[in-house]
This record gives C-alpha cells, sequence and structure tokens, in this order.
C-alpha cells in the first residue's frame, strides 16, 4: 500500500503534461493546490496586504496624533479655565471681602443712626415729661391756691362780722394807695 505522500513525490505517478484529467486522490491534490493559491496570494497579495496594512498603520498615526493634538488643546483649554477660575476666585474674595466690609460699614452707620435717633426721641420724651411734670405742678399749685383761698375766704366769712371787714377793706384800700403813691 502506498502513502499519499509517496505519490507525491513520485515522479513516474505524475500523469504527462499533456493529458487532462481529474486526480481523486485529496492527499496528493490539497497540498499541491493550497501552495498554488498560497503562492499566488503571496505574489499578488503582497503589495496590496502591504498597501492595506500601511493605510492601517497611517490611519492608526493619524488617530493618535489627532488624539494627542485634541489632549493638547484640552490640556491648554483646562488651563485656561484654571487660570479663570483662580482670577474668578480672587475677585470673589474680593468681592466678598469688600462686601462685607461694606456691610459693616452700613451697620455700623445704622447703629449710630439709630442711636442718634433714640438719643432724640429720649430727649423728646423728656422734654415732654418735664412739661407734663411743671403742667401738672402747676395745676397742682393752682388747685392748692384755690382751696386754701376758698378755706380763707370761709375761715374769714365766719369770723369777721360786717365792721371787722368793713375796717380791713379800709387798711386794704389806705395799703394800696401809699402803694400807689411809692410807684408814681
Amino acid at each position: 500500500m502506498n502513502n499519499g505522500t509517496d505519490s507525491f513525490f513520485s515522479l513516474g505517478y505524475w500523469p504527462s503534461a499533456g493529458s487532462f484529467g481529474l486526480n481523486n486522490d485529496i492527499l496528493a491534490t490539497n497540498p499541491i493546490n493550497l501552495s498554488v493559491v498560497i503562492g499566488v496570494l503571496i505574489f499578488f497579495g503582497k503589495g496590496v496586504l502591504s498597501d492595506l496594512l500601511d493605510n492601517r498603520k497611517q490611519r492608526i498615526l493619524n488617530t493618535i496624533q489627532n488624539s494627542e493634538d485634541l489632549r493638547g488643546a484640552a490640556v491648554n483649554q483646562l488651563e485656561k479655565a484654571r487660570a479663570r477660575l483662580r482670577k474668578v476666585e480672587i475677585e470673589a474674595d474680593q468681592y466678598r471681602v469688600n462686601e462685607y466690609s461694606a456691610i459693616k460699614r452700613e451697620k455700623l452707620e445704622l447703629i449710630n443712626s439709630i442711636y442718634t435717633t433714640l438719643e432724640q426721641e429720649e430727649n423728646k420724651n423728656n422734654q415732654t415729661l418735664r412739661f407734663e411734670q411743671e403742667r401738672a405742678i402747676n395745676q397742682v399749685q393752682q388747685w392748692v391756691l384755690q382751696q386754701a383761698l376758698q378755706g380763707a375766704l370761709g375761715i374769714l366769712n365766719s369770723c369777721l362780722n360786717t365792721e371787722l371787714h368793713l375796717h380791713t377793706i379800709s387798711v386794704n384800700i389806705d395799703i394800696l394807695g401809699a402803694m400807689k403813691e411809692i410807684t408814681d
């Protein structure tokens, strides 16, 4: 029994070049067909495959370069954004300090204004209180004087008779006349 590889290497088994026929020996024909197909593919496909690989390599390199460019632009934008953020933070701190100072100043002004207003109101209240006290004292004095005069008149009327009353009136008239002469 012959081996399939023996028949492949043996030249006596091969039919002559002038004849055409089918070789049914699978082990003998497949390696030949495969080697021919692979050889043709390598010979003709080498340039195409090389071009495909070069194109793929160039696309990958372009993609990497674009990515690097985009990353660089993103880093620049990030640095600019950070710089703007720092600037805004500084401005916010300054604004916060200025506004805090302004609020503190306005607070002091408001406190001073309220203090002044309270002093003015207290002075007005004290003046009103003094005025009311003086008015009440005057009213009490008038009432006491009126009561004293009424009491004195009541006592005088009960104690004086008509003759004593006329004599008191005449003495008082004489005193008033003497005072008039002194003033003239």
